[in-house]
């Protein structure tokens, strides 16, 4: 039986799971006849961040690997014989990673990566190459009230901004070091238009922060901010590591795998 780990705790990894242990593509209800993939064994890791995951189905661990060695270890203990990337955009750590651990045991490798957004008309984006270069933008900036989008494991680089107000929306409250002040909203996405109008609104934002994670579930708030006229402080993605096969959605996985096992 071939098996399958996916780095997850993504919208994409969840759904590569779900096609994995059905047995169909994306968008299909019929299991592929003689297809070659099958039987397969999947396993789902989680890096344990959230109190309350989604857990995809087939088999899931919670935790880290004690970096690249830990992670080859595993590889070779639970005998993997494919290894998909569907970690977060920018989970760099855990990427490197994954393309050390790889290589190390001759282990397929695949990055699932989401295509990043795309600026349209009427959006006012300032591309910065850091969540420390977006600190010295807010900094610099006029700015007073700002909704900070980057995610809470990343409040300390802001923790110096004193004048600042901060909104930030997470699905497990913030750990200190973060801004003195501070608002949070727990919630999950996906989130809707008509929702980020209004947060904008109740807290008087006048700036947005947020990394280029792409995906639907979070666009919401690009066009709430261009409908506004507010500027973005756009986070720019890390680069994939050199000469790791990707691919943009989960159907591109799915026919990845298959020729892997054909």
């Amino acid at each position: 039986m071939r098996h399958v780990l996916i780095l997850g705790g993504t919208t994409e990894g969840r759904s590569l799971a779900e096609a994995l242990v059905a047995g169909a593509p994306p968008g299909t209800s019929e299991r592929p006849r003689n297809d070659v993939v099958y039987p397969l064994r999947v396993t789902s890791s989680l890096a344990g961040r959230v109190a309350r995951p989604v857990l995809p189905p087939g088999e899931v661990r919670v935790g880290g690997f004690g970096g690249a060695q830990g992670l080859a270890a595993w590889l070779r203990e639970h005998d993997v014989d494919a290894l998909i990337d569907a970690t977060h955009p920018f989970a760099e750590t855990m990427t490197a990673h994954a393309a050390l651990a790889a290589a190390t045991c001759h282990v397929p490798l695949l990055r699932l990566r989401r295509p990043g957004w795309v600026p349209v008309e009427g959006d006012d984006w300032r591309p910065v190459a850091s969540l420390e270069a977006a600190a010295q933008a807010l900094a610099d900036g006029p700015w007073e009230r700002v909704f900070l989008t980057t995610g809470r494991m990343g409040l300390a680089v802001f923790a110096h901004l004193d004048r600042l107000r901060f909104l930030v929306r997470s699905v497990d409250p913030p750990e200190p070091p973060y801004p003195r002040l501070l608002d949070t909203v727990l919630d999950r996405g996906p989130f809707t238009l008509h929702g980020e109008r209004e947060l904008l609104r109740q807290y008087a934002i006048d700036v947005v922060v947020t990394k280029d994670s792409g995906g639907a579930a979070t666009a919401a708030k690009l066009a709430a901010a261009r409908e506004a006229g507010l500027p973005v402080v756009m986070v720019r993605r890390p680069a994939t590591p050199e000469g790791v096969e990707t691919a943009a959605s989960v159907a591109g996985a799915f026919d990845w795998l298959r020729r892997r096992f054909a």
